[in-house]
């Protein structure tokens, strides 16, 4: 089928924009880490029936202690600090404005990237993180007293975000490493990302229930467990995200390239703005729109230009 990698590249851009909805709404219901702690059992259950039903065996193979150690670490990175930090900024500033500073997540992979594995960054690749920068700005900043330039959002809900969005580029630079050191052959190739992310979302579900313990106990947790619509939007928040999102973006660029593919994923800020006037009734500026299409452009060009 003609375009198929283009039109899964598109449908992963709807997945994620439907995890970010789901999020916000979860998040505001159950509390950030209460959600947390079910997104990742429930990803680990998920995990567990696929590697059953593609190898016979609940638990796949193929990963060396190496490979442990780095997708641990890429987990606490990724899932404990960043999507903790991501669930929060959706409490406080909503899920569009948290994923227009997503954008920044693909550049903060490739200047960790530049800094630990030495991959060079060319005059092109600066340019569109400026780029992104901008259409970020547009977005967020407006004219405050005396014409000086002021912050629209909390602060602490942009520094979540960007904290958000750093993590989970070096999140994905942690991963690659770590992938990098499984035995090759032992599972199918297209399996190691699901493997990988077994791993992550271990060392996920450790750091967010000592979390959720030792701020707030697991009573939420219990409540949770009671509250049938909550359950159903952790479901679906699963579902949406580490599970179907990851697994059809890793399908995506098996049938068109990497750039293609990850520049029409990059369209969950503009997807977005739509559903979040409907659903949380977030006004849309022309600003905020012209600002998102920038932001999407510099990805587009970061990708692009590999």
């Amino acid at each position: 089928m003609a375009y198929l990698g283009e039109f899964i590249s598109i449908g992963v851009a709807f997945s994620w924009t439907a995890t970010a909805l789901l999020s916000e709404f979860g998040s505001k219901r159950l509390g950030n880490l209460t959600l947390n702690v079910l997104r990742m059992a429930l990803a680990l259950l998920f995990s567990l029936v696929l590697f059953w039903v593609v190898t016979g065996s609940p638990l796949p193979g193929g990963a060396t202690v190496e490979a442990y150690g780095w997708m641990l670490l890429s987990g606490l990175v990724g899932y404990v600090i960043g999507d903790f930090c991501l669930f929060q900024c959706y409490i406080i500033i909503g899920s569009r404005y948290g994923q227009l500073f997503m954008t920044l997540a693909p550049l903060a992979a490739a200047f960790m990237a530049w800094m630990t594995l030495d991959q060079q960054m060319s005059p092109m690749n600066i340019l569109a993180m400026l780029v992104t920068l901008a259409g970020i700005g547009i977005s967020v900043l407006g004219r405050g007293e005396h014409h000086r330039v002021s912050l629209k959002l909390p602060v602490s809900g942009v520094c979540y975000a960007i904290a958000a969005a750093v993590c989970q580029g070096v999140g994905l630079v942690l991963s690659k490493v770590g992938m990098d050191h499984y035995v090759p052959g032992a599972i199918p190739e297209w399996l190691v990302p699901f493997s990988a992310n077994f791993i992550r979302c271990l060392a996920g579900i450790v750091g967010f229930s000592l979390l959720l313990y030792f701020r707030e106990g697991f009573t939420p947790l219990r409540d949770a467990l009671h509250d049938r619509k909550g359950m159903t939007v952790a479901t679906a928040t699963t579902i949406f995200g580490p599970f179907v999102g990851v697994g059809f973006s890793l399908m995506a660029v098996q049938y068109t390239s990497t750039g293609i593919a990850s520049t029409l994923m990059a369209l969950t800020p503009i997807i977005i703005i739509l559903p979040s006037w409907w659903l949380f009734r977030q006004p849309i500026t022309w600003k905020a729109v012209l600002g998102a299409v920038i932001s999407v452009v510099g990805v587009s060009l970061f990708f692009l230009t590999e």
